[in-house]
């Protein structure tokens, strides 16, 4: 694979400082457009480190891309791991900046979030995209656990855990809400989806599954909290987590739920 240009090419446009970086922003959003998806991450990560012109090509970048977001369910692929995970790269990195400029923008033109929060059931999930956002993993797991038990009715949200049985009754849109959030701002690492993939990869076997998403390592589970991994080097499929160990049904009903289909 050929190496990804750098963000930052003056040379090439000797003219004047100012034509320099308008043309640097314009080659940098046509490069973003035609590169794989993993050169777009790096492409994304350098522009971070580019200071306020970084800052400026990815706001036009992600402001060229907010109408299909806003349709994000639409999208024939939007149900792909690697689908959305630039733009919520992009979106993590204007959220970290401390420039009142970078603000603004999110706050005129992203101020509900990147992507669109579905629900069936009137449940608000713009607390759960915040902590994504932030990479807050493990509080998000938390909230995730909550937004499900919400989901499931007043009994669970009581006891904080699922019986199987509500998991088969969730609204494909809150799960696919849930999911999207989840794989978006992880790079296509986290999210139900992908261990669902990860899932059928293993022939459906739980034992291999375990292994391969680090639930468990020889014969013990991974401790909670302290044993998982909150943060982006952790196996993919990693996170969120269910409660596995009352029984395999309750993730057997999600990651067979009919919302991967739809």
């Amino acid at each position: 694979m050929p190496a990804v240009q750098p963000f930052l090419t003056r040379s090439t446009h000797p003219s004047s400082p100012d034509s320099s970086v308008t043309a640097d922003m314009t080659d940098f959003i046509d490069r973003l457009r035609a590169e794989s998806p993993k050169n777009k991450l790096q492409l994304v990560q350098e522009a971070a480190g580019a200071g306020e012109t970084g800052f400026d090509a990815l706001m036009s970048y992600l402001l060229e891309q907010q109408p299909r977001l806003s349709q994000f369910w639409a999208e024939p692929d939007s149900l792909k791991n690697l689908a959305g995970v630039v733009e919520g790269k992009i979106y993590q990195v204007l959220v970290q900046s401390e420039s009142p400029k970078v603000k603004e923008f999110l706050q005129t033109h992203f101020a509900q979030g990147l992507l669109p929060l579905t629900s069936e059931r009137g449940i608000d999930y713009s607390s759960l995209q915040t902590l994504l956002a932030e990479q807050q993993f493990e509080a998000a797991d938390r909230l995730t656990l909550e937004k499900l038990c919400e989901l499931a009715g007043n009994l669970a949200l009581q006891r904080k855990w699922l019986y199987f049985t509500e998991v088969e009754k969730f609204p494909t849109a809150d799960l696919k809400t849930i999911d999207a959030l989840w794989r978006v701002y992880s790079e296509g690492k986290f999210g139900y989806s992908v261990q669902r993939e990860v899932w059928l990869g293993v022939s459906k076997n739980w034992e291999k599954l375990w292994f391969q998403i680090g639930w468990k390592s020889g014969n013990s589970w991974t401790r909670y909290p302290q044993e998982f991994t909150w943060d982006l080097t952790a196996p993919r499929g990693h996170l969120p987590l269910s409660n596995q160990l009352r029984g395999v049904r309750v993730i057997a009903a999600l990651l067979a739920h009919p919302a991967w289909n739809a």
